[in-house]
């Protein structure tokens, strides 16, 4: 059943890829890059799991796919952040070359804050039990990488590149543990 679905969003996954950096119109050198990963690596990557499984994708699924999206879309700001100097010079329009440094960096901090304000909702909606905030237990680091990125500059925000990729790995696990338990307990 989910097989045409996987064929298709794998070949569109495929193509995202290549066409981020090549073809007429690379995404990543014109400021899409952001949205893109946001896409892909959020609600095609979690949605497109929870499709395969239960051959439907629940409103919880799409809620899920806001904080993963957001904090894979942050690594990316990061590293845009970083390199915005060097992005210039190549005619790369991140949406950091665009608007500038100081945008990049509260790109990252609404990225962050999307990320723990979605379990806050789900379990105000009622669509989740308390379980889902054991993902706020990662809240401490994620504030010592907002910080980071806000401070560091250049080869120093590597650490805040990689702090985010793990950063999504905790978060990533401690809120599926939770909705797990919590699909455990209704």
């Amino acid at each position: 059943m989910s097989g045409p679905a996987i064929i298709i969003i794998g070949l569109a996954s495929i193509a995202s890829a290549v066409l981020y950096t090549a073809g007429p119109y690379p995404l990543g050198y014109h400021g899409l890059g952001d949205l893109f990963v946001m896409i892909f690596f959020g609600f095609v990557a979690v949605c497109g799991t929870v499709f395969v499984q239960l051959g439907t994708v629940p409103v919880l699924a799409i809620w899920a796919a806001v904080p993963v999206g957001s904090l894979a879309t942050a690594i990316l700001v990061v590293n845009n952040v970083r390199d915005r100097d060097t992005d210039v010079l190549a005619n790369k329009r991140t949406l950091a070359v665009r608007f500038g440094r100081r945008a990049g960096q509260y790109e990252y901090l609404a990225l962050v804050l999307a990320a723990y304000l979605v379990p806050v909702l789900l379990l105000g909606l009622g669509e989740v039990g308390p379980a889902a905030l054991l993902a706020w237990l990662s809240v401490p680091w994620a504030g010592v990488l907002v910080a980071r990125v806000f401070r560091d500059q250049g080869a120093r925000l590597n650490q805040a590149l990689v702090g985010t990729a793990k950063l999504l790995l905790v978060f990533g696990v401690l809120f599926s543990l939770a909705l797990t338990l919590d699909a455990g307990g209704r």
